[in-house]
């Protein structure tokens, strides 16, 4: 996509920032009301809308997790697998990280839990496959961490 005539591509990257931040806040938020929750699914998309016009591969590709993510924790099955996928193939295609390959595998194997899809263990052994390619400790932590939490809702 190209850029939109008038709008500068800092703004966009601007915006694109500003929407993924404020997701996440009402992610963490523990007393949501229905109306965050709407407004929680605009802003990932207004987040990724904007990545799309003025971000790489790697910005697409978190903002589809991004957007996955946000639908998951709704409990919106056929959304989050479609965001999910769409991370993935991004991820694939353009030969993102292990740690961004990883969490697009966490993505799916999470949406496929809320369905009640057992391949959600298959999706997540593959992310684990590529968790001794992570090298930032940080990073490392944050998949293990959410990983897990995955495979606690499994029962395993």
């Amino acid at each position: 996509m190209s850029e939109e005539p008038g709008i500068d591509l800092s703004v966009h990257r601007r915006l694109a920032a500003r929407f993924f931040n404020e997701t996440w806040a009402l992610l963490d938020k523990p007393d949501r009301s229905a109306e965050d929750d709407l407004r929680m699914i605009h802003q990932a998309h207004a987040s990724r809308m904007h990545w799309e016009i003025a971000g790489s591969p790697r910005n697409r590709n978190v903002g589809e997790w991004q957007i996955s993510r946000v639908y998951s924790v709704l409990g919106m099955k056929g959304p989050a697998l479609y965001h999910a996928e769409n991370s993935l193939r991004i991820a694939m295609e353009n030969g993102l990280a292990p740690f961004l390959l990883g969490y697009s595998y966490e993505g799916l194997a999470r949406a496929k839990a809320i369905a009640g899809d057992g391949a959600a263990s298959e999706f997540l052994a593959k992310a684990e496959e590529l968790l001794h390619q992570v090298d930032d400790p940080d990073d490392l932590a944050l998949l293990k961490a959410d990983l897990a939490a995955i495979w606690s809702t499994l029962g395993k």
